[in-house]
């Protein structure tokens, strides 16, 4: 977390799948960071039932790709995120 405040980054690519604290916690507290709260947050996983996504959602992401995600794909969610944020700031 402190790297994620140190760096303020414009986009997080995370995976849910991950060891310890899951990718669903990790996006609560980005969340919950007063300073990463406009951070676009884009789930990256193999976790791609229903409820997966439901869940990425319910806690904050902003997209959920399915590995293994074509790399036009992922251009295109990060383009639209892009576009949202320049929108957002107008």
């Amino acid at each position: 977390m402190e790297a994620a405040v140190a760096y303020a980054p414009n986009v997080v690519l995370l995976d849910l799948g991950l060891p310890g604290l899951n990718g669903y916690e990790v996006a609560r507290r980005l969340r919950a960071t007063p300073q990463l709260r406009g951070v676009r947050l884009v789930a990256l996983t193999g976790y791609g039932g229903d409820t997966d996504r439901q869940l990425s959602m319910e806690v904050g992401f902003d997209r959920h790709l399915v590995k293994p995600v074509e790399f036009s794909a992922l251009q295109k969610v990060l383009a639209e995120l892009d576009m949202a944020t320049r929108s957002a700031r107008s």
